[in-house]
């Protein structure tokens, strides 16, 4: 049985002497909007979700160059390998069989009914073969709650040059970016109408609730050392109806109208502030 009745959550963190999340396009600088807030892309906290239920054993497709465990070089070698994926003749398929290819790739990949995934591959026609799968669960992207200051730091890198490692090559000089102390928050939902098409259920809604509080466990770099990313609070919201008793704009506003710049904020009046409706707040691992 599929997702039975909707559900909203919330993440608050905190980034300590860390660059949660660089942009290519500047430097590798930490994403920084308009207004000066902290930015962390939705793209990057799914991969940390998928990197965990990984560890936890599902089965992912979009997996990181540093965790496959499939041995897989491409998201295509995942799709047509025949013991981790659909088999090659998959993607060879016609319009009527397009649903039946999408439910086995749901069932499959954790990741795909959760979130969803597109397939695009060439066929034996010239249109090729497009499969879009719309997931369920869908999270936004994470903002600073104050505007953040970056540091940046001058750096050089030394290599051992040719011979047998004797002869120095020359400096390399870069510079390395950190924020310095900051507090960020993400929402997100789940939705049962979205779920009864990719076969998401009530049990995958609580693997994914119980690895949120766990979310930057094994993500260590030397960009993101050790503890310098950490979960402060998840909380969620269970509804009891498929279309939920409030929108989801009205359940996130209830936290955002009175959270504080440090990440607390009254419990009581959260609990209070939808009635019918009361979160479960859980601390970070």
């Amino acid at each position: 049985m599929s997702l039975e009745n909707k559900i909203d959550f919330a993440i608050i963190f905190s980034v300590k002497n860390a660059n949660p999340n660089g942009d290519p396009l500047n430097g590798n600088r930490p994403r920084v909007d308009y207004g000066g807030l902290g930015e962390i892309t939705d793209v990057c906290l799914k991969r940390k979700i998928r990197d965990r239920l990984q560890s936890q054993g599902h089965s992912v497709f979009v997996q990181s160059d540093e965790k496959k465990t499939d041995g897989m070089t491409s998201l295509k070698n995942r799709a047509e390998h025949q013991e981790h994926g659909l088999g090659k003749d998959a993607f060879n398929v016609k319009k009527s069989s397009v649903e039946k290819t999408a439910k086995s790739a749901c069932e499959k990949w954790f990741d795909v009914r959760a979130f969803g995934q597109l397939f695009a591959f060439k066929s034996d026609s010239k249109d090729g073969v497009s499969i879009p799968i719309r997931g369920p669960v869908t999270i936004q992207s994470a903002f600073s709650l104050s505007p953040i200051s970056i540091t940046s730091t001058q750096i050089t890198k030394s290599v051992s040059g040719e011979g047998e490692g004797r002869k120095k090559s020359s400096d390399t000089m870069g510079m390395k970016h950190r924020v310095d102390e900051a507090v960020y928050i993400t929402y997100g939902a789940m939705t049962p109408q979205l779920a009864e098409r990719t076969g998401f259920n009530n049990e995958d809604a609580e693997t994914i609730k119980e690895v949120l509080p766990k979310m930057f466990e094994g993500d260590a770099s030397s960009a993101r050392p050790e503890g310098s990313m950490s979960i402060n609070k998840v909380i969620w919201w269970a509804h009891e109806s498929k279309s939920g008793q409030y929108s989801s704009a009205k359940v996130h506003g209830s936290l955002r109208d009175i959270i504080q710049p440090d990440g607390s904020f009254d419990t009581d009046k959260l609990e209070r502030a939808l009635e019918g409706l009361s979160p479960e707040i859980i601390d970070g691992f």
